[in-house]
């Protein structure tokens, strides 16, 4: 969560991109995980910021989610065209003057290009040897990965156990991120993680409830690995969809005044840290 005073300013720079967001976005009458994934080249077009997702095998199924596809593409289309407007990073666009996003796999040498990688339904992910060991040495050597929207114990234990492979908890344990921690006031001062819900579980609860597995993920939580000198490796936004706040901005007034400008000032402080640290 953010003040009253962060949050207008949020609000008075985020309410204008709406109406253009929904038109991107067909007005949300797209169905999810339907578009092609655009996989990452060689050598990327430019120097400017972007965000690549990473594809993996689904190895469970988790209800409300489509495995990697979950709030692809335009999750990080509209973060970084935000970040574009709440900040002075130049983002990668292409000849149409969209963000530049990409998919990437775990295994494949493009990975070492992306300088921001992000997960979906985290808790349904499967590595065979090779990502583990190619996600391992992407992340060791100053690569970056942010999972999102997992609700529950068992998405949270299937999530652990894989990342787990990658980086044993005995030399890169899974802590939680304190409120004081440096990265929640990069730009935006947060103060509590906020529990953001799909945009569908809340229709259904009219705003209501944000806890979509009831009593198993009362809690949202804010988890880290980092490396030997402290640097974040792995982010965990886990009980929350936080994504959802940035895909689905335009589509209803209500869900984007309950959620958009904290799931953005969230997005933004992770951003900004994770290009600077």
């Amino acid at each position: 969560m953010i003040s009253k005073r962060w949050r207008a300013v949020l609000i008075a720079g985020l309410t204008l991109a709406c109406v253009v967001a929904a038109d991107a976005q067909w007005r949300g009458r797209y169905r999810e995980g339907s578009f092609a994934a655009r996989y990452a080249p060689a050598r990327m077009p430019d120097g400017d910021f972007t965000v690549c997702r990473l594809e993996y095998t689904r190895v469970v199924i988790e209800d409300m989610g489509v495995g990697w596809q979950t709030d692809y593409p335009f999750s990080e289309r509209n973060l970084m065209t935000r970040l574009s407007e709440l900040t002075k990073t130049p983002i990668s666009r292409d000849s149409r003057k969209e963000p530049n996003t990409w998919v990437v796999r775990a295994t494949d040498p493009q990975l070492f290009n992306c300088p921001y990688v992000v997960a979906s339904d985290a808790g349904t992910i499967g590595l065979t040897p090779e990502e583990v060991v190619g996600l391992r040495d992407f992340l060791l050597k100053g690569g970056f990965l942010w999972v999102d929207d997992f609700w529950g114990t068992a998405a949270w234990e299937q999530w652990s156990g894989e990342i787990g492979r990658v980086l044993p908890p005995s030399e890169y344990p899974i802590k939680d991120v304190p409120l004081t921690d440096p990265l929640l006031r990069t730009l935006f001062p947060v103060t509590a993680i906020p529990q953001i819900t799909n945009i569908q579980f809340w229709r259904s609860f009219q705003g209501r409830v944000t806890s979509e597995r009831g009593r198993d993920s009362e809690e949202a939580h804010l988890r880290a690995i980092r490396d030997r000198h402290g640097r974040i490796m792995v982010l965990m936004t886990h009980n929350t969809d936080v994504a959802d706040s940035w895909e689905r901005e335009g589509e209803d007034p209500g869900f984007f005044y309950q959620f958009s400008p904290n799931g953005y000032a969230l997005g933004v402080d992770v951003l900004l840290h994770a290009m600077t640290h």
